[in-house]
C-alpha cells in the first residue's frame, strides 16, 4: 500500500496555498501578518477569499480617494487602516455593487456585500485587537442583511426524469455525440445518483476515491468543510450505480497521479468541480426551464426529502454535515410551517 498517497484535500491545499502567496505578494506588506494569524482557524479557501476581498478594499482606496492617487498598493503601511472613517466603508459598500476590476464589470449582490464587509471586519479587527490602529470604523457600519430565498430543489417526479434521462436520454443521439454519452452516461448516472441519495457537496463528490467506497456497510468516507472524516450511508439504488460504474471503470487507465480518484473525467484525471456542475446543469436543462439546478440543488433535494420523511432536523444537519443545527433550521424553515399547518388539522376536538 502506498503510504506517500496524496489526498485530493492535500493536493487543493497546496494548490491553494501556491495561489494565496501569489495574491499577498499584491497586497501591502503588513497584511501577511494577518494571514498568518487566521492560518489555523480557517481553510486555504477561506483565505484566499478574504485576500481577493481585502485587494478589492485597497484598489477602492486607489481608485476613490484622491489623496492616494499617486500610491501603489504595495505602497501602503497600516497606518492608511487609521485614514478611513465609517462613511468611507459605507462608500465601498456603494463601490461593491457595480465596480471595474481588471478592465471586466463586476457586480455583488446581498451575499457578495456581506461576505467582502466581514473580511474586512475581521481584518480591522486583528490589527485593532493588537492595537497597531486606533479605530476600527468598520463596526460602525452595518453588515447588508440578507433576505431568505425559497429553496430550491427537485420535486419527486422530476427527480425521476433526470435520473431516466440520463440513463436513456443520449439514445436519440448519433456520431460522436453519441459516443461521448455512451462514455460518461454510467459515471454521470453514479454521479447525480450519489448526489441525489446522499446529500454530499459537490467538493465532497469530487474528493472521493476508490477506497472511500465500502460496499460491505454501504457508506462512503467524506471529508467535510474543515477536514472532518465521516461515513455517509446510501441505499440500494445508489449502489447500484456505483457498482455499474465501478465496472466501467476498471477498464480506465488513469493518468498518473490520479490512480485513487474514484470520479475520472474523459481526460483520465480526477473529475473537478466544474466539470461536475456543467455536467449536472447539462442534464436539468433537458428536464425543468423554470429551474436552474446545480449540485447544490441535488443536495438540497436530499435534504428536503430526509426532512420530510423524518421530521428530525438534527438528522438532517447531521447527515449534511452542517456543524450548527441553526443553519439547518433557516434553510428548511419553510417546511416548517408546511408542518405546522398539518398540526391545524391533525387533532379532532370532536366527531362530526
Amino acid at each position: 500500500m502506498n503510504n506517500n498517497k496524496t489526498t485530493y484535500r492535500e493536493h487543493t491545499d497546496i494548490e491553494n496555498t501556491l495561489k494565496l502567496r501569489q495574491v499577498l505578494n499584491t497586497l501591502p506588506d503588513f497584511c501577511r501578518d494577518y494571514f498568518r494569524a487566521i492560518d489555523a482557524t480557517t481553510t486555504t479557501k477561506t483565505r484566499i477569499s478574504y485576500a481577493y476581498d481585502i485587494r478589492i478594499f485597497f484598489q477602492f482606496l486607489l481608485d476613490q480617494n484622491p489623496a492616494f492617487r499617486n500610491f501603489k498598493m504595495t505602497d501602503f503601511t497600516v497606518d492608511v487602516l487609521d485614514q478611513v472613517k465609517a462613511v468611507d466603508i459605507e462608500e465601498y459598500q456603494e463601490y461593491l455593487k457595480v465596480y471595474q476590476n481588471g478592465g471586466k464589470l463586476e457586480t455583488n449582490g446581498e451575499r457578495g456585500l456581506k461576505r467582502k464587509i466581514s473580511a474586512l471586519r475581521s481584518f480591522y479587527a486583528y490589527y485593532y485587537k493588537r492595537e497597531m490602529i486606533q479605530s476600527n470604523p468598520t463596526v460602525l457600519v452595518d453588515i447588508p442583511k440578507i433576505h431568505d430565498k425559497s429553496i430550491i430543489r427537485l420535486d419527486t417526479d422530476e427527480v425521476a426524469l433526470l435520473l431516466d434521462y440520463i440513463e436513456h436520454g443520449g439514445e436519440n443521439l448519433s456520431g460522436q455525440k453519441r459516443v461521448y454519452y455512451e462514455k460518461t452516461k454510467e459515471r454521470d448516472l453514479a454521479i447525480v445518483t450519489l448526489l441525489l441519495g446522499t446529500g454530499i457537496r459537490v467538493s465532497e463528490c469530487v474528493g472521493l476515491d476508490i477506497e472511500d467506497v465500502d460496499f460491505k456497510n454501504n457508506g462512503i468516507k467524506v471529508t467535510r468543510k474543515g477536514g472532518n472524516e465521516m461515513v455517509v450511508y446510501f441505499g440500494p439504488e445508489v449502489e447500484k450505480a456505483l457498482r455499474r460504474y465501478l465496472e466501467i471503470r476498471e477498464g480506465i487507465t488513469p493518468v498518473a497521479g490520479h490512480e485513487h480518484a474514484l470520479f475520472y473525467s474523459s481526460q483520465r484525471k480526477r473529475m473537478g468541480i466544474q466539470a461536475v456542475e456543467n455536467m449536472v446543469k447539462k442534464y436539468a436543462r433537458e428536464i425543468t426551464t423554470t429551474k436552474k439546478i446545480t449540485p447544490h440543488k441535488l443536495r438540497s433535494t436530499y435534504g428536503t426529502a430526509l426532512y420530510q420523511e423524518t421530521g428530525d432536523i438534527y438528522l438532517v444537519a447531521d447527515v449534511l454535515g452542517h456543524k450548527d443545527v441553526n443553519t439547518t433550521k433557516k434553510h428548511y424553515a419553510a417546511l416548517d410551517d408546511a408542518r405546522r399547518r398539518q398540526a391545524a388539522t391533525a387533532v379532532k376536538l370532536r366527531e362530526d
